[in-house]
């Protein structure tokens, strides 16, 4: 039956057609007797008419921090990091909606939530009475699903209930969906049930927490956040780091420069990722030792970062870091250079022009051009980095 199921998806996905009530019935019924991954696989696809599903089955639909910093020395160029998770709303048939809404307390979660997540990108106060009702249900899979889908609906409204979910429930996952859902409405009332909600038991609603608070992106979940840097969690370290850079304010400076000596080096990774989006000078001297560690990708980072704050100070480091063993460190540090413009930097480049890797010669030969106020060459440095909790 999978198989057949699958071609079903398959067509769906590709052609997109008009999707009828007669459809999700059939799909939704189908999918009771799969696996969870078929059935994450099928939301996805069904869901798309109704936008965002989450980066894995097991979690509500937070997306994973992965910073991509893609340094492009042209003019415009920049580097950065982007999740999408806004997505462009579809008008459906109401007849679909009802489909869909048939399934909303099914016993199997995938699907339920499913339901829910198509219900709630179509708004509405029908279903934001729907979801309040299942957050105060008996059943914790149904409180679940009840703040997945305030979550998705994104309706301020619902901060009160889903804050007496995170402090009171006593299911994890409920409190874990709840703080996601906080995440996604954004409302800087969240931030202290948030803050407090970093001290759960259960790591996943602390790593989650921290998620909610980098979405909020207010500088008074700073301080919280200092604490989430000790966790004996790694995943819950990761995404604070993460929360940091989102928030963007220099007093976590003194903060992420700690976690640059983290013993995990993807956490390192994440905190020279975060002070590069902060891009304070303030950052130079624990990033100009960074660029010394044992891990490339936490090098090419902190390359990177340097180039994103542009201090002039971390010139001496940078030259430096041109005769780094890992090509890709040796590449971000010439462009790195040639963000900052410093006089100081012609002899290293200029060595550099030499090097065996045709990336590194086009960086050092564009920073130059750079010092010299000539853009008339155009060159791309990507490192291949990809930081994952």
């Amino acid at each position: 039956m999978i198989a057949p199921l699958l071609a079903t998806l398959l067509l769906v996905v590709q052609s997109r057609p008009p999707l009828d009530s007669a459809t999700v019935t059939r799909v939704l019924n189908q999918l009771k007797t799969t696996d969870s991954t078929v059935c994450a696989l099928a939301g996805e696809a069904l869901t798309n008419y109704g936008g965002f599903w989450g980066h894995a089955f097991a979690d509500p639909g937070m997306p994973m921090p992965q910073p991509m910093p893609t340094p492009m020395p042209m003019p415009g160029g920049a580097g950065g990091m982007h999740v999408d998770m806004h997505e462009t709303r579809h008008e459906t048939d109401p007849a679909v909606l009802r489909a869909f809404r048939a399934f909303i307390r099914d016993d199997n979660r995938c699907v339920r939530n499913i339901g829910a997540r198509v219900l709630g990108n179509h708004r509405g106060s029908e279903s934001y009475n729907l979801f309040i009702g299942m957050l105060k249900d008996a059943r914790a899979d149904f409180r679940e699903t009840g703040a997945l889908g305030l979550g998705e609906l994104e309706d301020s409204r619902a901060i009160n209930p889903l804050v007496a979910a995170l402090t009171d429930d006593d299911s994890p996952v409920v409190r874990m969906t709840a703080a996601w859902a906080l995440g996604e409405i954004e409302e800087k009332t969240a931030i202290d049930p948030l803050a407090r909600a970093l001290g759960d038991r259960a790591p996943e609603v602390r790593r989650t927490a921290a998620w909610a608070l980098g979405e909020i992106e207010d500088k008074r979940a700073v301080r919280p956040l200092s604490a989430a840097l000790n966790d004996a969690v790694i995943e819950v370290r990761l995404i604070a780091v993460w929360a940091l850079g989102e928030i963007e304010d220099a007093s976590a400076v003194p903060l992420l420069a700690t976690a640059t000596k983290d013993r995990d080096p993807r956490v390192r990774q994440q905190a020279a990722w975060a002070l590069g989006e902060i891009e304070d000078g303030g950052a130079v001297a624990a990033l100009a030792v960074a660029l010394k560690d044992t891990d490339p990708e936490v090098r090419v980072l902190t390359a990177w970062a340097l180039g994103e704050i542009e201090d002039d100070r971390a010139v001496e480091p940078l030259v430096g870091a041109l005769k780094d063993s890992d090509e890709d460190v040796r590449a971000t540090a010439a462009w790195a250079l040639g963000e900052i413009e410093s006089p100081r930097a012609r002899e290293g480049l200029t060595a550099a022009q030499r090097d065996e890797v045709g990336s590194v010669r086009h960086a050092a030969l564009w920073a130059l051009r750079q010092i010299d106020d000539n853009d008339d060459i155009h060159v791309r440095v990507r490192p291949r980095v990809k930081v994952k909790p």
